[in-house]
């Protein structure tokens, strides 16, 4: 949530709030530039054991504005952690390579690319992305905040429409990574940057300004991964410790 912005996670707040008739507070999977999508965000909030979740779910579809919509709603263990327990987040960056352009029905999330695009090249300047690195050239630091993550996916598929669709996964994503690792795999794609230039990068320990983000509204949170309900307490005791020290919460 932010002061005096309009936010998902305050449009949720604000729902719930109102149905339940009491203050609830949300903590997310992972935050989301302004403009970026998700199909597949996780939230979890601290609520009654016998509230009828089927009810809230249509409740919701009727108090909630056309761009935000809950899916499901579902019990979890009370060590379950939105943000800390989750083992890996997926997002998808479409791109559209045909003259033409985004279809108009697509417009909002894919992005059109007004210039070649060479996708063999693309995979192999991505290939040497993968890995456990320090992705500080790719990210806007946060203080207190690490930049090493491991990318587990990042792979481009194009198709029959002429859309290609970079698929990024990793245990988390440090802010504007996943733009800013498309902006420089499309400037390999177009033949601006040789294909080792992106991996090349990880040897900085400041952002690269040369580095281009793509825009925010070609990507999309697609899903969220967590370990078994017995591993959820130490998943999330771990990813505290590793991924934000010093810092007091989510």
């Amino acid at each position: 949530m932010q002061p005096g912005l309009r936010t998902v996670c305050g449009v949720l707040v604000d729902a719930l709030s109102t149905v339940l008739r009491e203050p609830v507070a949300l903590t997310v999977a992972g935050r989301t530039d302004a403009g970026v999508h998700a199909t597949g965000q996780v939230a979890h909030a601290d609520l009654s054991p016998t509230l009828d979740t089927a009810w809230l779910v249509r409740r919701l579809a009727r108090l909630l504005p056309p761009d935000v919509r809950v899916r499901a709603v579902s019990p979890v263990p009370p060590a379950f952690d939105a943000r800390f327990s989750a083992l890996r987040r997926h997002y998808r960056y479409r791109v559209a390579t045909a003259v033409h352009g985004a279809d108009p029905l697509r417009a909002r999330d894919t992005l059109s690319w007004p210039f070649p695009l060479d996708v063999d090249a693309v995979n192999a300047a991505s290939a040497g992305l993968l890995g456990e690195h320090d992705f500080a050239a790719f990210c806007k630091r946060r203080d207190g905040a690490t930049t090493v993550r491991a990318l587990q996916e990042l792979r481009w598929t194009v198709d029959d429409d002429g859309v290609a669709t970079a698929g990024v996964s990793a245990d988390a994503f440090c802010h504007s990574m996943v733009r800013s690792l498309v902006g420089a795999l499309l400037d390999v794609g177009r033949g601006r940057r040789p294909v080792g230039w992106p991996a090349a990068l990880l040897t900085r320990t400041e952002r690269a300004s040369e580095v281009p983000v793509a825009p925010a509204h070609g990507l999309s949170l697609v899903g969220v991964d967590y370990p078994a309900d017995a591993d959820l307490a130490a998943r999330a005791e771990r990813t505290r410790r590793v991924r934000v020290p010093g810092e007091a919460g989510p």
